[in-house]
């Protein structure tokens, strides 16, 4: 599927997509499973959220296991930068989750296993589903590293201090994420939960892990659908402009007149 599938707007053809305020009942392109959905093609195309997410989380999961970086959001701009990942989608989810992950276990902190890993993905996939940011307000990429973070503290349902650190780091991404809508951005709400997370380890656990730059230079202004928010983004940066270019001038080619 990923040979084929367009990284922008609909995945089959490419056109924009629809963003409804109720769902409808559809059966995926792909696979062919009924479901009510919140986003459809012009076209008639629908894809659930497992064909959607699919290769690109056994992508996400493949570079989490093998990175050796410490630096958590270097590993996501390099998951970002996959040219197999869509612009926008639930798949960011597993790039907050896969960044953190990596990181923390390579550094003397954390040791998770792959099966760690597949565990954080599974519960992340509960709560990250498209288009649920704009109809009920929780973006994807917050319960994912509230999934790390329970995941570390072996928290679940009915402990004490456990679940407690958990919802607070959950609040806070999800406080720093609301910050940056308007449009929303798939890629700067995973900035924004890494450079909530990385001091939150530090306040929490006494967890210092490097981040170099949470806020790099993007590269994808031009293919958001919806329309970067270009300079209320803090990684937005404004293209150069040659100024001289449409009159022809040539620096150092004035005289002095004497």
């Amino acid at each position: 599927m990923h040979q084929t599938a367009k990284t922008e707007h609909c995945m089959v053809c490419g056109s924009s997509l629809e963003y409804l305020k109720e769902g409808v009942d559809a059966a995926c392109t792909f696979c062919g499973s009924a479901h009510r959905s919140p986003i459809r093609c012009p076209e008639g195309h629908v894809i659930c959220d497992a064909c959607h997410g699919r290769e690109a989380r056994r992508i996400i999961e493949g570079i989490t296991v093998a990175e050796t970086v410490r630096d958590a959001g270097e590993i996501a701009e390099r998951m970002m930068d996959h040219p197999s990942l869509p612009m926008l989608g639930c798949e960011h989810a597993f790039i907050a989750a896969g960044a953190l992950l990596a990181a923390l276990r390579n550094s003397p902190y954390g040791k998770f296993s792959e099966q760690d890993v597949r565990e954080v993905f599974d519960r992340t996939a509960k709560q990250a589903h498209g288009g649920y940011c704009g109809l009920t307000g929780v973006c994807g990429v917050a319960p994912a590293v509230g999934a790390v973070l329970s995941v570390l503290l072996g928290a679940r349902c009915g402990t004490d201090r456990e679940q407690r650190i958990v919802m607070e780091g959950v609040t806070r991404v999800s406080r720093a994420i609301t910050d940056l809508t308007g449009p929303s951005c798939c890629k700067a709400y995973v900035r924004a939960a890494i450079a909530v997370a990385v001091p939150f380890f530090g306040e929490q656990f006494g967890i210092v892990l490097p981040l170099k730059d949470a806020w790099p230079a993007c590269s994808h202004a031009q293919r958001h659908p919806h329309g970067c928010r270009e300079g209320k983004c803090p990684s937005y940066r404004k293209p150069s402009k040659d100024i001289f270019a449409q009159g022809g001038f040539v620096p150092g080619t004035i005289s002095c007149v004497t």
